[in-house]
């Protein structure tokens, strides 16, 4: 049998920048869903459509470079 080629996925590196206090429930639950829990604190994800949803929802409080 042939071997899977296996999909590099880009990676992306979300920092918050702005607290959730005062947010709405989805916006909060966004950025939980993306492993952030404290300004400062950066976590590195898959490049996903899923992901990218969560980003742009809760852009304003994020910065969001691309990590190969």
């Amino acid at each position: 049998m042939a071997k899977k080629k296996k999909k590099t996925t880009n990676k992306l590196k979300v920092t918050l920048l702005k607290s959730v206090n005062r947010r709405t429930k989805q916006h909060k639950s966004c950025i939980s869903g993306l492993g952030l829990r404290r300004i400062g604190h950066s976590v590195t994800v898959d490049d996903t459509p899923e992901v990218r949803g969560m980003i742009n929802k809760t852009s304003y409080l994020l910065t969001v470079e691309e990590d190969i």
